[in-house]
């Protein structure tokens, strides 16, 4: 059996058992096993054991619980529902303010926490009931909820880009900053959209009350003040490591430590939100070391096929396509199984294939790290069966059906197609930053 055999029949079958409801790790790294064992024989346990220890030396890996237990501190302690009210006060004079605000409550979740579901849950239960309350449509608020969320796994601490760097070997503190510029660009895009669009059209977002945005000053920037404390624990986490004077685990630390005493010092910090927090960081940091696991044992068995070298020359030498056009079939892929399997899964699935290819390709992998993070939100976006369709219908209340979810998405959805398509022309919109920081 020839390699290249051997190599579609491992993907087939991975695909196989994903489809069959297996657990991500479980049907990855089960693959990768049988495989090794049935190539090299008894030596091929070494493949797995060199993963873990791989995985288990990786530094950076630290910063995972770090920023897990940070977001869960502030998600759990309520002070993203400070956040809200000071969007709420000084955003209602705006037509479609709340919305805008919702757009700004998302960006500070995700440097919170750096999980597109965390975001989700909080926009569906805080911003949501009072959108939809203050009359706002429905398709409107169900866009900019879905459409905020994905910010979430771009912009820092992203956990998403700690497992794309540990698969395609490159440095987390570069790949966070490649994130920023595009995850902030984003956001101003959605905000440009909404503010456009309820201009237009006052009915879709309208002005809140005089009543209700007829609050003191120092009502107001006393809520100021609360709101803000996410971006100074962000700031008090982000400035030392950009200047240099700590690690990016260090930096982590900071962080986790500085929302644990923000949550102790505004009188949060229970007895209820400590463990719910710690058994929410065990729970989320054990997935991913062994999704984590399970990848390195893949791309390690395709890399002793030589699978990246064999497609690498069908595409370029056999099929003649320039590389940039190879590099447009990767995301459309990503976008056709976003719609039947999350962000990790894609990674783990096609990192074996994708990331040593575009290097091959002479593309810039942590630029390449952000258009996957994109394309995969997309994805996730995407009927029919795009991922966050059904997690917001499943937080959505009653009279918002699948059909007003579905067609909430398309504006949002071109959008980031924009977005992607502006990065993928310039990509110092992504790379300026760690250039700039690392180049000192």
């Amino acid at each position: 059996m020839s390699y290249e055999l051997i190599a579609i029949l491992m993907f087939s079958s991975m695909m196989l058992m994903l489809m069959t409801g297996q657990r991500v790790f479980g049907a990855i790294g089960g693959v990768a096993a049988i495989a090794a064992l049935a190539l090299w024989g008894t030596g091929g346990v070494n493949i797995p054991f060199s993963s873990a220890m791989k995985l288990m030396k990786w530094y950076p890996l630290l910063t995972l619980p770090m920023f897990i237990f940070m977001g869960y501190v502030l998600s759990e302690s309520k002070i993203a529902d400070d956040l809200y009210k000071m969007f709420h006060v000084w955003m209602g004079p705006v037509s479609g303010g709340l919305a805008i605000g919702t757009i700004g409550l998302m960006v500070l979740v995700s440097a919170m926490n750096g999980l597109s579901v965390a975001g989700m849950a909080i926009g569906a239960t805080i911003a949501l009931p009072e959108l939809l309350r203050r009359g706002y449509d429905k398709k409107m608020v169900t866009g900019v909820i879905q459409a905020g969320s994905s910010l979430g796994i771009l912009v820092p601490p992203s956990v998403v880009l700690v497992l794309y760097a540990m698969i395609a070997r490159q440095p987390v503190g570069q790949l966070w900053l490649a994130g920023v510029i595009p995850g902030l660009m984003m956001a101003a895009m959605f905000i440009l959209y909404i503010y456009v669009r309820c201009r237009i059209n006052p009915a879709l977002g309208p002005v809140l009350p005089a009543q209700e945005r007829d609050v003191p000053m120092s009502e107001k920037l006393a809520l100021l003040r609360a709101g803000l404390l996410p971006v100074v624990i962000f700031f008090a986490m982000m400035i030392p490591f950009v200047n240099g004077w700590t690690s990016l685990v260090e930096s982590s630390a900071i962080g986790a430590i500085t929302a644990f005493l923000a949550a102790v010092l505004k009188g949060r910090m229970t007895v209820n939100v400590f463990e719910v927090s710690v058994r929410q960081t065990l729970a989320i940091s054990c997935m991913f070391m062994w999704i984590i696991l399970a990848a390195l044992g893949f791309g390690a068995v395709f890399d002793g096929l030589g699978a990246v070298r064999a497609i690498d020359t069908l595409f370029t030498e056999r099929l003649g396509l320039e590389p940039w056009m190879i590099l447009v079939l990767m995301q459309v892929s990503f976008l056709i199984m976003g719609t039947f399997l999350d962000d990790t899964a894609m990674l783990v699935i096609v990192a074996p294939l994708y990331v040593p290819l575009v290097g091959q390709l002479g593309y810039d992998l942590v630029w390449y790290g952000v258009l996957y993070t994109i394309t995969t939100q997309i994805a996730y976006m995407t009927p029919p069966f795009g991922y966050n369709l059904f997690l917001m219908r499943a937080m959505a209340p009653p009279e918002i059906s699948l059909r007003d979810i579905y067609g909430s998405i398309l504006p949002f959805v071109l959008v980031m197609i924009g977005a992607l398509t502006l990065i993928m022309i310039f990509p110092q919109i992504a790379l300026w930053l760690p250039d700039y920081v690392y180049g000192k």
